[in-house]
């Protein structure tokens, strides 16, 4: 906090904006949670299109990873961290379980290439995506020369454990080393490295401080540019730990009841997640604020979900669902 004192960072009306959204984001969250009848808010724009919650691990496709990926299964860290990065590099729920109907176990001890790669090409010729809209994968075919990208990513699963990437991980000592780990592999820049550094983190595997390392992605850096017409030369990390650092004192300022998961506060990962969204939702509301890149419209709106979600955390977080 006395780093930031020093710096006089000078905000945009979008500043406001972004403590706003995570309120009114995580209201949502808790009545949903608490089975009250929609709507959940009088916003237009949450209303209308599609938002990720203000706290990442409450992300459908995240619940689906820490609960029925990880903390479903029983074997060991190899296989447990096969797991965890098939599921990441499509990131579709509906992908995993086909596999799944069709494989029985997902596990490194199991996995056949064979078998993988014929079940992806079924549901490629059946024109159903494969991955999710979420973000975009290299293709891989400059590192591994395959036409389909699907087997580009077969063979990056294959290099990282014929490179013992277990070992190496439980070698690490720090959140960013995990992350420069993973960022020397091909086809994983910097984006990706930073998203599958806080995935296998959720497990067992390694046990790191969300607080300790952030990197913005490009959403999140357009979302700063927006909030910010001055960060008096604080890189994009620190201005994601100042908001971190500040969020207490943020909503109380504004008068704005945030309700805190189970207690735990937003996590670095999580304030950088919110900058994207802002990024998103400022498009709407404050049009005349332009970013890192020309968007104008929000693509995806909002529909409901049926399939409830029981919500599940990593125990070692030692939250107390109530």
């Amino acid at each position: 906090m006395e780093y930031f004192k020093k710096h006089y960072l000078k905000t945009t009306p979008v500043f406001d904006t972004y403590w706003k959204f995570a309120c009114e984001r995580q209201n949502i969250f808790i009545k949903k949670n608490n089975g009250e009848p929609s709507p959940w808010t009088n916003d237009p724009i949450l209303q209308t299109y599609k938002f990720t919650n203000a706290y990442r691990a409450s992300d459908r496709v995240s619940q689906y990873l820490i609960k029925d990926v990880i903390y479903s299964y029983s074997g060991n860290d190899e296989d447990l961290l096969f797991r965890i990065l098939l599921f990441k590099i499509f990131n579709k729920i509906e992908t995993w379980n086909y596999l799944l109907e069709n494989i029985g176990e997902i596990s490194y001890h199991t996995y056949k290439r064979s078998q993988y790669s014929s079940l992806l090409n079924d549901l490629r010729e059946k024109k159903t995506a494969i991955y999710s809209g979420a973000y975009i994968m290299a293709s891989g075919i400059n590192e591994f020369g395959n036409r389909k990208k699907y087997e580009n990513h077969l063979d990056l699963l294959e290099l990282m454990f014929k490179d013992n990437l277990l070992l190496r991980i439980n070698q690490c000592k720090s959140l960013e080393e995990l992350y420069c780990l993973l960022l020397n592999y091909p086809t994983i820049g910097t984006f990706l490295a930073y998203q599958y550094t806080i995935d296998i983190n959720y497990s067992e595997i390694c046990d790191f401080d969300e607080m300790e390392f952030v990197v913005a992605g490009p959403g999140a850096k357009s979302g700063i540019l927006k909030c910010f017409k001055d960060t008096d030369s604080l890189s994009e990390s620190e201005v994601i730990r100042f908001m971190c650092e500040n969020q207490e004192q943020e909503f109380n300022k504004r008068g704005l009841d945030f309700k805190y998961l189970f207690g735990r506060k937003l996590q670095l990962i999580d304030c950088q997640n919110l900058f994207c969204e802002t990024d998103k939702y400022a498009r709407v509301l404050h049009p005349e604020y332009i970013g890192t890149s020309s968007r104008k419209r929000i693509k995806q709106k909002y529909s409901t979900n049926k399939n409830a979600i029981e919500f599940f955390y990593p125990p070692k977080w030692g939250l107390t669902m109530r």
